[in-house]
């Protein structure tokens, strides 16, 4: 299982980058795991849609959807593309520290 080194902690992921056990994320690694998706100035909606995505792992058991996302986080998908323009269920999932979303390629 590969590894890499987040805000000083060692944390285990995928072969795509996506933590393997969501407990090990924290809110300090949020920065560098943005600047790693190419997202160097977080705002708030950055944070809403961080903290939306974790909510929704929590209580789903998975992320949402993109769909999902832009109709239930209160950001639009458009923004959503704004602020994570490489997917942003994909990203966001990423640098919240939970699995992959269903859906996602």
């Amino acid at each position: 299982m590969p590894t890499k080194t987040v805000a000083g902690r060692s944390v285990e992921v995928t072969d795509e980058g996506f933590f393997e056990n969501p407990d090990t994320w924290t809110e300090a690694m949020v920065p560098d795991l943005a600047k790693e998706e190419g997202i160097d100035e977080l705002t708030d909606q950055h944070w809403m849609v961080l903290r939306f995505m974790r909510q929704e792992y929590q209580q789903k058991g998975q992320g949402p959807t993109v769909r999902v996302l832009g109709k239930t986080s209160g950001v639009s998908v458009k923004e959503l593309y704004q602020l994570f323009p490489k997917g942003p269920a994909k990203v966001a999932a990423k640098i919240a520290g939970i699995p992959k979303p269903r859906g996602c390629i």
